[in-house]
């Protein structure tokens, strides 16, 4: 397997890994899917690592999804992109790491690209940015969560229209409708996202895992037992911390406030 199909770049506690097909849009194939699952894993494991920047190579596409020459060419092409391996899934893959990712789209993410960058805990877009939901139109139905998870984030009502015409949303909409957090020049997409994964680095680590892995699990289920499962694990954990640990900790947050001239 080649590992110039998904670099990594790891500094300053920031993993920056990139989809690296550009001749081919980073269009998802199957070296791809095992090479980012390997290098999600990794991320993952090297406590260095706080926070994982997730792009594309260039500047026309953050990944076009599927490659569908391969699903073309090649029998159970598509069955392995359905599966729930995270070796075959890149969803998955995202998903099996438990530090932060921002995804920083670069340019077109289309069908199973949409996929991909749902998987993101945070997105950032630049101005060329732009996402599509191709499903209907190719004639495959979606297996990596857009059909659930694009209808929680914009509403059901947009998530239908984007589903049924396969119509680009662009960066500016997407960002009206709450789908990406900024908009932000393609030559300072890397810049934000960094500075962005800066601050979310600045955080106790641990803390940071367990607090992304209560939002995950809450959001998954109903709202009552969201607040169930927040109830638990708020006891469990703030009974643990000491006076003189808050009282630290605030004094840190009014510091940072003031440096920031937030406060």
């Amino acid at each position: 397997m080649s590992s110039d199909t998904v670099l990594l770049e790891t500094a300053d506690g920031i993993a920056t890994v990139t989809l690296n097909r550009p001749d081919a849009m980073n269009a998802i194939n199957r070296e791809l899917r095992e090479r980012l699952y390997e290098v999600m894993q990794e991320v993952d494991a090297d406590e260095s690592v706080r926070v994982v920047i997730l792009t594309g190579s260039g500047t026309r596409a953050f990944t076009a999804g599927l490659d569908l020459k391969e699903l073309g060419s090649q029998e159970g092409a598509l069955g392995a992109a359905n599966d729930t391996n995270p070796a075959n899934n890149p969803v998955k893959a995202i998903e099996s790491c438990s530090k932060p990712v921002i995804g920083a789209i670069n340019g077109v993410a289309i069908t199973g690209g949409f996929e991909v960058a749902l998987a993101c805990d945070v997105l950032i877009a630049a101005s060329n940015a732009r996402f599509a939901d191709t499903h209907a139109r190719v004639g495959i139905v979606p297996g990596w969560g857009l059909s659930q998870k694009l209808s929680r984030m914009i509403g059901i009502g947009r998530a239908k229209e984007l589903a049924f015409t396969g119509n680009f949303l662009n960066a500016e909409t997407a960002l009206e409708w709450g789908l990406v957090n900024h908009v932000v020049a393609p030559d300072e997409l890397l810049f934000r996202a960094r500075t962005l994964a800066a601050d979310m680095a600045s955080i106790d680590p641990e803390f940071l895992l367990q607090y992304k892995r209560l939002i995950d699990d809450g959001y998954a289920v109903a709202f009552g037992e969201g607040m169930a499962i927040e109830a638990g694990r708020s006891s469990a954990a703030n009974s643990a911390v000491s006076p003189e640990e808050v009282e630290a900790r605030r004094e840190a947050v009014q510091t940072r406030g003031r440096a920031r001239g937030q406060g």
